[in-house]
């Protein structure tokens, strides 16, 4: 059976068309693998939304090119929003991909997968001198396929986005807002349920502006029913948009016990002038009022934000300004940037800062939130959490990485011999925490579940024999 191999950068919405890709891939005869040597087809669904996205993907992409060379038959296909982007000059650039299908492509990204399936022997030859293939270049994406991948499903509510930010390039990769029936994603969901998801994020460029086309449903409903679904054990949503994040979203929230505790708001600036520049549609005012309603429905939950310095024509008063209400609202956890001019949008042709600035201002808004995320997270020292197990840490393969739920990675040792023995039907640990991070925690895993809110079994600690 050939295999298909799936390497994901970039957003939700990017995992999301990944494992619609792998399931249309089993349906054709695909076995979906962990590892580029031992696919017949490599597809990289690529990110555009900054300068280093595209750089790394592109980097990526020519450093598969020595599977290329050993094997002309394997298929390299780049999709994704740098494949939309750059659809009529990727092959000059990168000559040795196969075919580029852009985010509205997918079902021809099906049809040609499928049309291929029978070219392929059923087991493609290895050598040991290209194990570097496995190694990604510029950074480590995501793999579609591992024992644990079942667990966390992503399924796609809406796809692109009308609201034209300045500095953004999703609506002129993605398009318009394209609303999915509620009826088909409540299937999905199921599906995936079915599959033995514990974990169901919701996902939309602008997920909270959902709308039912066929109806009145609005998303909080959509929420409702999801959480209505038998075997849902948790849910969870990206990426909301402040004006959406209205008064009847927060009670909703605030009402269903399988929704995680954590949002993602992006706030990107706290200063009204460059708010107006980036075609944000709200004012700090408003933004701080959203927050304080959500506060007082939604008491301990995390929240998280983007944040973007050296906007064209932010001064440093503006920049003071954000810094301010970062140190105010005090995020559990923050994705800064440095503004990235995007061909085709207008900010791109706008008056840039220099990259000594926004370095320089990057730095200080990281040590503003770094304070922030460390104080969270060290909140959670002495207390015992439960968490989803992800699979082995990137960086040391004796420690398993596990996420809670309000999406803090916990890393612990692999006290049961994980790597060489998956789990994945006993996926939720308990972790005694035992030190924080700004990145996350560290701790000792003492108990394992079937389900969130089984009761664990007990798993003893690592005994050192020190005689």
């Amino acid at each position: 059976m050939p295999g298909i191999y799936i390497e994901t950068f970039g957003c939700q919405m990017n995992e999301a068309d990944s494992q619609a890709i792998a399931e249309r891939a089993r349906s054709a005869g695909y076995t979906v693998v962990d590892r580029p040597l031992d696919a017949s087809v490599v597809v990289v669904n690529t990110c555009t939304v900054r300068d280093n996205a595209e750089t790394r993907a592109y980097g990526r992409i020519g450093h598969l090119k020595a599977l290329k060379d050993r094997n002309p038959g394997v298929r390299l296909v780049v999709t994704g929003c740098l494949a939309e982007q750059d659809r009529d000059r990727m092959q000059r650039i990168v000559p040795h991909v196969d075919a580029v299908f852009g985010t509205q492509d997918l079902f021809k990204l099906s049809e040609a997968i499928a049309r291929w399936r029978d070219e392929f022997l059923d087991t493609p030859q290895e050598a040991d001198e290209e194990a570097a293939l496995l190694l990604p270049l510029g950074g480590a994406p995501d793999g579609v396929s591992d024992a644990y991948s079942h667990l966390r499903a992503f399924v796609t509510v809406q796809r692109g986005c009308s609201y034209y930010c300045t500095f953004c390039i999703v609506p002129h990769v993605r398009g318009r807002f394209d609303h999915r029936p509620i009826g088909d994603i409540l299937d999905e969901v199921r599906r995936r349920v079915a599959e033995g998801a514990r974990e169901i994020t919701l996902v939309g460029q602008t997920v909270n502006a959902y709308k039912d086309p066929g109806g009145d449903s609005d998303f909080s409903e959509l929420l409702e029913r999801t959480a209505r679904i038998g075997g849902v054990e948790r849910l969870t949503f990206v990426t909301s948009h402040p004006k959406d994040f209205t008064a009847k979203l927060v009670r909703t929230l605030a009402a269903l016990p399988t929704v995680n505790p954590r949002l993602h708001l992006p706030m990107q600036s706290g200063s009204n002038p460059v708010l107006r520049r980036m075609n944000r549609k709200y004012t700090i005012e408003e933004y701080r009022s959203k927050i304080d309603v959500f506060r007082e429905h939604c008491p301990g939950w995390s929240l998280s934000t983007d944040l973007i310095v050296a906007f064209p024509g932010e001064t440093d008063e503006d920049f003071g300004r954000t810094l301010d209400v970062c140190r105010e609202i005090g995020f559990a956890q923050a994705f800064t940037f440095v503004y990235s001019p995007r061909r085709g949008t207008p900010a791109a042709r706008w008056t840039q800062i220099s990259p000594e600035t926004g370095g320089a201002r990057l730095r200080l808004l990281a040590q503003v939130v770094d304070d922030s995320a460390t104080a969270f997270h060290r909140a959670k020292v002495g207390t015992t959490v439960r968490a989803l197990v992800i699979g082995p840490s990137r960086k040391d393969r004796t420690k398993l990485a596990a996420r809670t739920i309000d999406n803090v990675t916990v890393i612990a040792p692999d006290t049961e011999n994980e790597t060489a023995s998956p789990r994945p039907d006993e996926p939720w640990l308990d972790i005694q925490i035992g030190g924080a991070h700004r990145w996350g925690c560290t701790g000792t895993i003492v108990g394992r579940s079937a389900t969130f809110d089984g009761r664990a079994r007990p798993v003893r600690s690592p005994v050192f024999d020190l005689i």
